[in-house]
């Protein structure tokens, strides 16, 4: 499993680890779908709306959450989470999302998982 870090505060100072299992969890739940206001500033009212997505999902999901629990644990509940942190998760998240060898190996784990 893959691993990122991401810089939480301006200065630089403080990182959060971010693993490949959060992001795919993000893109399963589109949690950054309609997150930020057409001014596209990320603070901490849009770090709100998250937590609180996320709340809402936990609290309405009957299977296996766990991915959404590691996810709030590890990176957006974390105490150095703040605007800056968020703004950097989702740079992050743009970027491997569209990384073309996350897509060969996710085509490549579908087909080993048909045979």
């Amino acid at each position: 499993m893959k691993t990122y870090s991401i810089q939480a505060n301006v200065s630089g100072t403080r990182h959060i680890t971010v693993s490949e299992n959060n992001l795919k969890t993000i893109e399963n739940y589109g949690l950054f779908r309609h997150l930020i206001d057409s001014n596209g500033i990320v603070d901490e009212t849009v770090l709100d709306k998250l937590r609180l997505n996320l709340r809402s999902l936990i609290a309405s999901q009957e299977e296996d959450i766990k991915d959404l629990l590691d996810l709030c644990i590890d990176v957006v509940y974390h105490n150095n989470m703040k605007a800056f942190g968020l703004q950097q998760l989702i740079q992050l998240y743009l970027k491997w999302i569209s990384d073309p060898e996350r897509e060969e190996e996710d085509n490549n784990k579908d087909e080993d998982e048909n045979r």
